[in-house]
């Protein structure tokens, strides 16, 4: 039973146990939702990782599920001291959206990151200036939470030079996106030349999908492929307007991996990002 990995992946881990156990017990979720007198729903949020639950609880359905090797008990237990370790995002979570806390800590325990970005750059790659012009539109009266948020972007970033095994990012992002003069000229050109510093990085490529490709596989929206190893499941996340999604059976991840290749293969060459990053300034400068 695997226990690597940061708070985020732990529960997960200890979800996926739990409802191992349960099914090989023979009880259905509404079974221990009546058991633990909760919802439905916390059951399925606690085995899919999206909810913690308590020490107690986990006891007392080891032993309700007829678990009596205590090696067994031991070790799912100890993967539960895991999950409750707090990550470094918790300092942010007042100021956090909804279910970011939960991105940020399976960002942090991916070893690979696949993303398709329509319409800004990727927050791994975003200049202080930029994510600040970004995040101020979203929440125009807030300086406050504004600051608090640039400031979570910015460690988000370390991934990307960790050691001893930094985070390894794909990003295909459209050129529209990188025409939008997001705060101003001057900002754009900066953030435009910190992407093309970026792909000088061993572990990240970045390519840009040109405007007038036209239709491609991944119109539907901007999505994040998240890997963790050969022992832990893929999650694909979805941010929208309405809301995040997180998808992690096997069918679901595997359509969006397709969705990835057919994107990054339509897209041009990595090699040539920077030239294009170049002529990009080069025409927002009017030169």
């Amino acid at each position: 039973m695997a226990t690597a990995g940061g708070p985020t992946l732990r529960r997960r881990q200890l979800g996926a146990e739990l409802r191992r156990l349960r099914e090989h017990a023979g009880k259905r979720i509404e079974d221990v939702a009546a058991h633990l007198e909760c919802s439905m729903s916390k059951i399925s949020r606690v085995e899919t990782g999206q909810a913690p639950i308590k020490a107690r609880d986990v006891r007392d359905l080891l032993q309700w599920y007829g678990v009596t090797e205590p090696e067994l008990t031991e070790a799912v237990m100890l993967i539960h001291k895991g999950a409750q370790q707090q990550g470094w995002w918790a300092h942010y979570n007042e100021v956090l959206p909804s279910g970011m806390a939960t991105y940020a800590g399976l960002e942090a325990d991916a070893s690979v990151l696949r993303s398709y970005e329509p319409t800004f750059v990727h927050g791994l790659l975003q200049t202080a200036d930029y994510a600040r012009a970004v995040i101020a539109a979203v929440r125009p009266n807030e300086p406050y939470e504004v600051d608090q948020l640039v400031r979570f972007r910015k460690e988000r970033q370390a991934l990307l030079t960790r050691t001893p095994e930094p985070l390894e990012l794909w990003v295909v992002v459209e050129e529209s996106a990188l025409r939008r003069p997001v705060g101003g000229t001057e900002v754009m050109v900066d953030q435009l030349e910190h992407l093309a510093r970026a792909t000088e990085l061993p572990n990240v490529t970045i390519q840009i999908m040109p405007t007038a490709k036209g239709a491609h596989a991944a119109l539907a929206g901007t999505f994040s492929l998240l890997e963790f190893g050969p022992r832990e499941p893929a999650v694909v996340y979805v941010n929208s307007i309405a809301g995040n999604v997180y998808l992690e059976k096997e069918r679901d991840v595997r359509t969006f991996i397709q969705t990835f290749d057919l994107v990054r293969a339509a897209a041009p060459d990595p090699q040539e990002t920077p030239t294009t990053l170049e002529r990009i300034a080069r025409e927002m400068q009017g030169s």
